[in-house]
């Protein structure tokens, strides 16, 4: 459904948003998030579980609550951008952006021609209200998409500032994780040369004017990505925080278990 992106445009004025990575493609899960307060959920196509099907219907969803809808991919595929534009997603985010020229694929596949790649289906997509709205989204839709690219190589790293320097692009999300792994620091996330790294990314977005993205790791967490102006701050994932949980109440339950056999013997 179209409407004015209120999450971009929340983040342009200088806000914060926080929000949460969803891998397990469940429409009330998806739901459950936006109605507790989520600003954005980033329905994961990389590595999550849902099919087109699976995301659709999580935006279906999200759009009876305040939250905005992203999608995370693994590759610029302007046929699988193009699709879930079709369907309404708010923002793309893609994976793996090294050079400038994938970074212009991006936003090619994000916009209608002359300025793009983007096919044409706007008179009956769900983006447009299926046609009903259609002369609005053409007009607004290339303000209103929120672009992210993620930098989570050495090459991405050295490329930065070029990056940063495409039109079109509205958010460096750093990929921390994965740039740990290509520097060969794997899972080291305070090590010196990734911080480092990571540093050389937020100087390049803020040289550009462009906006950062990241998500919460030490030594600062989220405290960090404040301090450095990040707008767009991926908390957690759902995965993560239902294991964590489900784990804690284990324990909890198995150590009160053990104790009252305890007191018995």
């Amino acid at each position: 459904m179209f409407r004015t992106n209120s999450l971009k445009h929340a983040m342009l004025a200088g806000s914060p948003a926080f929000g949460l990575s969803q891998t397990i493609a469940s429409p009330g899960l998806s739901e459950m998030m936006g109605q507790l307060g989520c600003d954005f959920v980033l329905l994961d196509d990389e590595h999550g579980q849902g099919d087109f099907a699976d995301h659709l219907a999580c935006l279906r969803a999200l759009s009876s609550t305040p939250a905005t809808g992203l999608i995370r991919l693994a590759s610029a595929d302007p046929i699988r951008i193009g699709r879930f534009l079709d369907f309404g997603v708010e923002g793309i985010m893609v994976a793996g952006i090294a050079t400038v020229g994938q970074a212009e694929a991006v936003v090619a596949a994000c916009r209608y021609p002359p300025r793009g790649t983007r096919g044409y289906g706007a008179s009956g997509v769900r983006a447009s209200d299926y046609g009903l709205r259609k002369d609005a989204y053409l007009a607004g839709a290339e303000h209103e998409i929120l672009i992210a690219v993620m930098i989570e190589s050495a090459e991405g790293v050295r490329n930065a500032r070029a990056i940063a320097a495409v039109d079109g692009v509205d958010v460096l999300q750093i990929g921390a994780n994965d740039l740990s792994y290509d520097l060969g620091v794997p899972d080291q996330l305070s090590h010196p040369e990734l911080l480092e790294a990571i540093a050389q990314i937020e100087n390049a977005a803020r040289q550009s004017g462009k906006m950062l993205g990241g998500a919460p790791i030490p030594p600062g967490g989220l405290s960090a990505l404040l301090d450095n102006d990040y707008r767009l701050i991926t908390l957690s994932r759902d995965g993560t925080l239902f294991a964590g949980a489900v784990t804690e109440r284990l324990m909890t339950a198995r150590k009160s278990a053990n104790t009252k056999q305890g007191e018995k013997a």
